[in-house]
């Protein structure tokens, strides 16, 4: 069944020095829309993501910020990663003469090798800084503090907020359902990194806001380290092999077929991991790209058995 979403007005004071603008978004994918946010206690305010780029938006934005504060201005624009639903009302907001005030705009670069298809689209004529881990920022009794946790992308970023021992978790933690990711390695050291920071709150990148926050970050890890758990085992019956479709087939019996494809997409995962820690091994060997992702749903893997080292 269908989690019912939360309602989130358009605009949330959460705290002293935390406002959420929604992105005016909605969707399958985006829940209730990209949350964005004005960061700083004082005039000086940091925006965390901007959102798809609808037109709506910006005059959501400009509302909001004068609601802030009645001399707030944004310093500041950081980008999470690459998704095109947290950068695509950049260039909207840089040609606003209400809210462009020298905006600097900050994004973790993607590292040498990885692609990601949004990407394609970003606007290569803006000036963007690099972000890099734990660079910190600083607004009106606000500060930000940048933690590289990859796995939702090869560049997505969270960001710990000193003052209220919170973190913002972009795409990794969702207000509401779970997240996906590219690569589960990463995104569960990325989560662990979070826990360790013992948070007390979460702020998604899309749904409300995780007042529990150590309690949910390790909710997603041992749902994910479980759902490793049902594949390894299911594999370790069948001898000849079991494809992700297959697998699909029994862990997801009591869903619609019409869930399948996508699933399969996280067990391909969970099976590269698998993979990664010397415990699976595909009979055939596919470069995990979209125009090989048929290939792949329908190629065996078998249990790698631990050798005996007497």
């Amino acid at each position: 069944m269908t989690e019912v979403l939360a309602h989130l007005p358009q605009l949330s004071q959460l705290s002293r020095r935390v406002w959420r603008v929604l992105g005016l978004n909605p969707g399958k994918f985006t829940l209730q829309g990209t949350n964005t946010y004005l960061l700083g206690a004082g005039p000086k305010k940091i925006l965390l993501d901007c959102g798809e780029g609808k037109s709506e938006y910006v005059k959501l934005l400009e509302s909001s910020l004068q609601e802030t504060h009645p001399e707030a201005y944004i310093s500041d624009i950081i980008i999470s990663h690459g998704h095109a639903d947290h950068w695509g009302g950049l260039e909207d907001i840089l040609n606003s003469k209400t809210l462009n005030r020298d905006i600097q705009v900050h994004k973790f670069p993607l590292p040498q090798g990885n692609h990601i298809d949004h990407m394609e689209k970003f606007p290569k004529h803006l000036q963007v800084k690099s972000l890099y881990d734990n660079q910190v920022f600083h607004a009106d009794d606000t500060t930000l503090k940048v933690i590289y946790t990859p796995g939702h992308t090869a560049d997505h970023c969270t960001f710990w907020l000193e003052e209220e021992k919170s973190v913002f978790t972009a795409d990794c933690v969702l207000g509401q359902g779970t997240a996906v990711f590219e690569d589960l390695t990463s995104y569960l050291a990325g989560l662990q990194k979070l826990v360790d920071l013992n948070p007390d709150k979460l702020y998604p990148g899309h749904g409300p806001v995780i007042e529990q926050g150590v309690s949910k970050l390790k909710e997603y890890i041992s749902h994910r380290l479980e759902r490793e758990r049902q594949v390894l085992d299911l594999i370790k019956t069948r001898h000849e092999g079991l494809t992700p479709l297959e697998i699909v087939q029994v862990l997801y019996k009591n869903y619609p077929e019409s869930l399948h494809i996508p699933a399969a997409r996280g067990i391909v995962l969970h099976l590269q991991k698998l993979k990664q820690d010397g415990q699976v091994m595909p009979s055939q060997e596919h470069a995990f790209t979209s125009d090989n992702y048929p290939k792949i749903l329908n190629i065996a893997w078998t249990w790698v058995q631990p050798r005996n080292n007497l």
